[in-house]
């Protein structure tokens, strides 16, 4: 049996890891070390159905209590880790005790950026959405007729003011790039998807950023944006991107580049300590990135896996991802990192659309706005390494169906 394998951080990557090397009956100790006190849960609905109600957290949880001792995996919650020393291979806990390790696995995700405070960034009222506690503490917040203002006009913040939509808030969101989804999508796509929120009541604010926030006796109260503007608000939620959880890697002098480096078996620069989830930087054709998706983090933490076990399985990412906003479903294959040219292709029914991206003349990627043909269409094309005809693409009578029969 393998020596004692120490995952830190206990998320949908941490879980994953663990739970793979059960599947392929790797018998070796397992420790997971977890910051948060609740057992391993999955966070995309957090911010939605959990958010509006419409979901209990036991309901999140990947598994209970009883299948870590099933498994034998010593899970330790409430358990933020301090440093790691690689000589001796110990990780030190915040309440001084260590942990040996044979193995250790870096699993920490990414922190929200949080405004700053000079800015009036810790003043009560002002959140960031990424975990439990967060999601528990803006169900407080968020009331019907309140004034809420978003900063950051990507995914998060989207999403965001869809769930304070429903619940009845006043929303105002603002984004200092000329569009929504400026780093992230498509203009075609950030059209449709503003269109979306101004019909559901959503202020949007692009071209404009936040000067500062004002608060009285401590809470916040106002917003002077960029335009010297200022609107009463009850309530402020930034989403303005994230940063890996890198600092104890980097510490303990393993490589680090806005996350922590890895090659195709998620190792590090130390071979006995891997990383994976969105802490972890790899290669993607000759450049450096990370991906902060449940798909990735799913996906690398198995295939590390398959390679702590013996099974030899190079990451080779197929990303998609997914975001959900009203009745809308916004799905995407592929990275569309480096494209060059779009082509629009109207859905079926109202409303929908896909945006299939090319870089160079070679298919990359799609999003597909209500159209699941579309996605479905253009994943299986993305897995076959084909490029489909631009015109036929555009053509909404063309049947996709032909692309990957």
């Amino acid at each position: 049996m393998a020596g004692r394998l120490v995952i830190i951080g206990a998320g949908q990557a941490g879980f994953a890891l663990a739970a793979k090397l059960r599947a392929l009956k790797d018998e070796r100790p397992i420790t997971l070390l977890g910051s948060e006190p609740c057992l391993p849960y999955q966070r995309p609905p957090l911010s939605k159905k959990y958010l509006l109600g419409e979901m209990s957290f036991d309901r999140l949880l990947f598994r209970p209590q009883a299948w870590y001792e099933e498994n034998n995996v010593d899970i330790r919650l409430s358990t933020p880790v301090e440093a790691i020393d690689r000589e001796a291979r110990t990780v030190r806990l915040f309440d001084g005790s260590a942990i040996t390790y044979d193995t250790l696995v870096f699993a920490t995700g990414a922190t929200p950026r949080r405004l700053p405070s000079q800015i009036g960034g810790d003043l009560d009222g002002v959140y960031t959405a990424r975990d439990k506690a967060d999601a528990d503490r803006l169900a407080d917040e968020m009331k019907a007729g309140r004034r809420l203002l978003i900063v950051g006009g990507g995914y998060i913040g989207l999403e965001a003011a869809a769930v304070a939509r429903k619940l009845g808030l006043d929303v105002t969101l603002i984004e200092m790039a000329d569009r929504v989804l400026a780093r992230v999508a498509a203009k075609e796509t950030a059209d449709a998807m503003r269109a979306i929120h101004q019909a559901e009541g959503v202020v949007i604010r692009e071209n404009t950023g936040l000067k500062r926030l004002i608060g009285e006796d401590g809470r916040v109260k106002a917003a002077e944006l960029s335009d010297g503007s200022v609107i009463d608000v009850d309530l402020v939620i930034a989403g303005i991107g994230v940063v890996p959880n890198d600092r104890i890697a980097a510490e303990a002098g393993i490589e680090t580049a806005n996350g922590i480096l890895v090659d195709v078996r998620e190792q590090s620069s130390d071979p006995n300590v891997y990383a994976v989830g969105d802490c972890a930087v790899f290669d993607w054709k000759g450049q450096k990135i990370r991906l902060e998706s449940v798909q990735n983090a799913v996906d690398q933490a198995e295939a590390a896996a398959g390679n702590l076990a013996g099974v030899s399985l190079p990451y080779r990412p197929k990303p998609w991802f997914w975001s959900d906003q009203y009745d809308v479903k916004l799905q995407i294959a592929g990275f569309n990192l480096g494209y060059d040219e779009t082509v629009v292709r109207p859905g079926a029914r109202e409303g929908s659309l896909s945006v299939w991206y090319f870089a160079k003349g070679e298919f990359i990627a799609v999003d597909a706005i209500n159209d699941a043909k579309a996605y479905v269409a253009g994943k299986k094309l993305l897995d076959l390494g084909r490029t489909p005809d631009r015109a036929a693409i555009a053509d909404p009578s063309f049947d996709l169906k032909t692309l990957i029969a």
